[in-house]
C-alpha cells in the first residue's frame, strides 16, 4: 500500500516544525499544503475573530499595566497562546477549510481550554476520545480526516488510525516532539526513561509509549518530590517490590522491576512542568545514582535532557518577575485541565491571594468567586475576595488561553470596582 501525505509548510516555524510531512495509511493522493495564501487569510480572519482582544494588546503595548480610578491591573509579561497552541488551532481551522466536503475527527482536545475545544467542535469536528468522545476510530474509514492535537498521541492510537488508512493532520508541538526523541534514544540504550509529569496527561501518555522503544524499554512516572524520594530511597536500599508497583499502578511500563529497571536511568519531563521542579527531580535521583554506584559509574548509569517547552518556562519566568511587585491579588485564567496553568496558580499562591478561574463568568460579584482548588482538585467558592479601596491585581494566563477570555475577565473585574467597560476602553 501507497502512503499518502499532508503537506504543510510555514515560513515562521522552528527547527521542529519547518515541513511536517504526516503520513496516512491510504493510497497515494496528491500532496496537500494547508499553509497556502488563501487559506491561511481566511483562517487568520476567523481565528482573530474567535480569540482576539484589542483591549490585551493595548495594555500589552502600553508596558502591561492599566489604571482606572482606584484600580490598577499588571499583566504578566508573558501570556495566553503560545507558538505551538496559535500552530495547533491554526491547523484545525486550515483543515476544515481544505477538507470541507470530507469529515474531520480530532483526538481527544487540541489544547487544554473548554472554550477552545467548543469552537472546534463547532466547526464540526468531532472527538475520538476522552470524556467528550463522539465517535469511534473503528468507524474512520479512508476519506475521512484524523487532527492529532498539539500534545501528540499514544502510539496505539496512531496505529489504529493509520490502519483505517484516514488522512492525517498532526498538529504535535515541536517542544514534545524533542522529548520523544530523548526517550526513544534512552530505549535504544537499555536506559529507563523516569518521566516527571502527570501519568494520566495525553503528553505523558504519549511520551511513555515513546519510551518503550520497540517494546523492550521502560518507563516510570513520577509526579512528585514525595514521589522521587520514594524512587531515590528504592535506589539507594532496595525495598517491597509489590509495594514500589502498587505505589505506581498506572504510572509505569508493562513488566516494570524496579530492582532491574531502576540500574540505569534517564530523566525526561513532560513539557509543562515547574523547571526549578523538574530540576530538582533530575538532582535527587542523580545523587541517588551517585550514592549507590559512585560518581564514576553514575556518569554512565544517569543520563539527564532538558526539555522544558520554552513558552512554559517564558510565562514561568513572566510571572516570576511580576510576583516581585507588590499586589493585593492574583488572577490566573485557563482550562482546570491545563498543566501549565495550574503551574502558574502554584506559584501565585506561594507569595498572596491567588484565584485560579477558568473565565469571566467566575468572577460573580464583588464578595463572591468561584474558582480551582489545587489541592482539593474542585472548583470552589470563596467570599470577600475582592478588596475594599485601592487596589492592585495582577493577570496571567497560560499557553492555551486566548486573549479574548482574559479581555472578559479584565473586564468583569473593573465592573465589579464599579468601572464600565467604555471606562476601560478609553483607558487603555
Amino acid at each position: 500500500m501507497e502512503v499518502a501525505w499532508v503537506l504543510r509548510f510555514a515560513q515562521n516555524d522552528n527547527q521542529h516544525m519547518s515541513t511536517n510531512l504526516i503520513s496516512s495509511g491510504t493510497t497515494a493522493r496528491e500532496k496537500i499544503n494547508l499553509r497556502t495564501p488563501d487559506v491561511m487569510a481566511a483562517v487568520q480572519q476567523q481565528v482573530e475573530s474567535h480569540y482576539r482582544s484589542d483591549i490585551v494588546e493595548k495594555i500589552r503595548a502600553a508596558g502591561g499595566m492599566i489604571s482606572v480610578g482606584d484600580t490598577t491591573v499588571r499583566l504578566a509579561k508573558q501570556f495566553g497562546f503560545c507558538y505551538g497552541v496559535e500552530r495547533a488551532i491554526d491547523l484545525a481551522y486550515a483543515a476544515r477549510k481544505v477538507f470541507k466536503d470530507r469529515r474531520l475527527f480530532i483526538v481527544g482536545e487540541i489544547i487544554h481550554n473548554p472554550e477552545v475545544n467548543q469552537q472546534i467542535a463547532s466547526l464540526g469536528i468531532k472527538n475520538l476520545t476522552g470524556k467528550n468522545k463522539q465517535a469511534d476510530i473503528s468507524d474512520l474509514g479512508p476519506e475521512d480526516v484524523v487532527i492529532v492535537p498539539a500534545f501528540g498521541t499514544e502510539l496505539s492510537i496512531q496505529q489504529q488510525i493509520k490502519d483505517r488508512g484516514c488522512q492525517v493532520v498532526d498538529t504535535t508541538c515541536g517542544d514534545v516532539m524533542s522529548v520523544w526523541k530523548r526517550v526513544r534514544k534512552y530505549a535504544s540504550e537499555s536506559v529507563t526513561s523516569i518521566i516527571h509529569g502527570k501519568a494520566e496527561h495525553e503528553e505523558t501518555k504519549a511520551t511513555s509509549s515513546r519510551a518503550l522503544g520497540t517494546g523492550s524499554g521502560h518507563y516510570l512516572v513520577v509526579l512528585t518530590l514525595d514521589d522521587t524520594d520514594y524512587v531515590c530511597n528504592y535506589i539507594r536500599h532496595g525495598g517491597d517490590k509489590q509495594a514500589f508497583l502498587e505505589k505506581f499502578k498506572g504510572a509505569h511500563s508493562p513488566g516494570f522491576d524496579p530492582e532491574v529497571h531502576l540500574q540505569t536511568v534517564g530523566v525526561a519531563n513532560q513539557t509543562t512542568m515547574l523547571r526549578g521542579e523538574t530540576e530538582e527531580v533530575q538532582r535527587r535521583i542523580r545523587q541517588a545514582i551517585m550514592d549507590r554506584d559512585g560518581p564514576e559509574l553514575a556518569e554512565t548509569s544517569f543520563r539527564f535532557f532538558d526539555t522544558i517547552c520554552g513558552a512554559t518556562q517564558e510565562r514561568q519566568d513572566a510571572l516570576r518577575e511580576l510576583l516581585d511587585v507588590s499586589m493585593d491579588l492574583l488572577l490566573v485564567v485557563g482550562g482546570y485541565n491545563s498543566s501549565n496553568t495550574s503551574h502558574l496558580a502554584e506559584m501565585g499562591e506561594e507569595k498572596l491571594p491567588t484565584y485560579f478561574v477558568l473565565n469571566a463568568s467566575r468572577l460573580v460579584s464583588a464578595t463572591e468567586i468561584k474558582h480551582y482548588d489545587l489541592h482539593e482538585k474542585r472548583e470552589v467558592v470563596s467570599h470577600f475576595w475582592l478588596p475594599n479601596g485601592p487596589a492592585v491585581i495582577g493577570i496571567t494566563a497560560g499557553a492555551s488561553c486566548p486573549n479574548n477570555l482574559i479581555e472578559e475577565t479584565l473586564i468583569r473585574l473593573f465592573e465589579l470596582r464599579g468601572i464600565s467597560r467604555r471606562e476601560l476602553e478609553l483607558a487603555a
